[in-house]
């Protein structure tokens, strides 16, 4: 008889839900909007509902479910606590996992994790890691998101803050500030908004032609025109890539994992990233971490609800 767990991924506009099988099947998948009024106290009630009214929809009594998973944009710790809370939801420090619980009342399994954490483990499990048990998930979106898969297990460290690669410090002469209030992040060079900071810079250097001036500069501007033959673009690729192959080095010197799997909106630019990648981590990487592989991620959007429900599954 199959069993079933609901995987719940917290956003800050939509929370994603998805049932699956306990072969790793998703069979239904839906979002809600997250209502943040109140300091976000509608958020975990409504994911109760939604749940509890799938469970009617679908007949699946309690006894049928292994359990619910959730993966919140904050910093969880190996207990489903809250450590700093979710800014982005009005959320402050709590018992995720057993608030949830409490609001399910029904006498099934709870965990929690942080998102990107979460994502990492959904890649692993069905995604561009599958078949890995030591990865890192790298996304490369608004930000640079980490999580890390050790022995098939997240690490998420005493605050829950482990795999926050973006904030790996990586200049001093940096003088404009991170969203975590330091400067000179990896994610101020390697994410979408970092590249396109690159690209404002190099293009403000001198006069040399490139089909970036006088256009929209995002990640995707120059990437396109890297796939066009754009010197200047080529030039911007390459000190992304120094950036990022060099901080996922000094990842591998701790973590030592069998593959990178890169995803969020920058990754869309395809296969292309490794090509500027991996000169940059090889020439940085310890020895026997240089053999790690790169890959892209599969599951897009839906990493967070197959993580969430590989936490109580797997």
């Amino acid at each position: 008889m199959s069993k079933y767990a609901f995987g719940v991924d917290v956003g800050g506009t939509t929370v994603k839900l998805g049932l699956f099988n306990d072969e790793g099947q998703v069979l239904d998948k839906w979002e809600i909007p997250t209502v943040k009024d109140n300091g976000g106290e509608k958020v975990l009630p409504d994911i109760a509902a939604s749940i509890k009214n799938k469970m009617q929809e679908k007949n699946i009594t309690a006894a049928d479910l292994v359990g619910v998973g959730i993966g919140a944009p904050g910093a969880v710790n190996a207990d489903g606590f809250m450590v700093n809370g979710a800014v982005n939801i009005g959320w402050g420090s709590f018992d995720l996992a057993e608030t949830l619980k409490k609001e399910l009342d029904l006498p099934v399994t709870v965990k929690a994790g942080n998102d990107a954490n979460v994502a990492a483990l959904g890649e692993m499990w069905q995604g561009g890691g599958k078949g890995y048990s030591n990865l890192v998930a790298v996304t490369l979106g608004t930000g640079v998101g980490g999580g890390i898969i050790i022995d098939g297990r997240i690490l998420t460290g005493t605050n829950g803050a482990g795999g926050e690669i973006g904030h790996i410090h990586m200049e001093d002469n940096e003088t404009e500030v991170c969203g975590c209030k330091n400067k000179g992040c990896l994610e101020q060079y390697a994410s979408a908004t970092g590249i396109t900071r690159l690209a404002n810079r190099r293009l403000a250097k001198d006069d040399a032609p490139s089909i970036l001036r006088g256009g929209e500069i995002s990640a995707k501007t120059v990437f396109d025109a890297v796939k066009a033959g754009d010197k200047v673009a080529i030039e911007i690729a390459e000190q992304f890539g120094e950036y990022l192959g060099k901080g996922l080095a000094a990842v591998a010197s701790v973590v030592d994992p069998q593959i990178f799997v890169i995803g969020g909106g920058v990754s869309k630019a395809g296969d292309i990233l490794f090509k500027y990648i991996e000169p940059s981590y090889k020439r940085c990487a310890f020895g026997p971490c240089k053999q790690a592989k790169f890959a892209l991620a599969k599951l897009g959007n839906d990493a967070g609800i197959y993580g969430a429900a590989a936490l109580v599954l797997k």
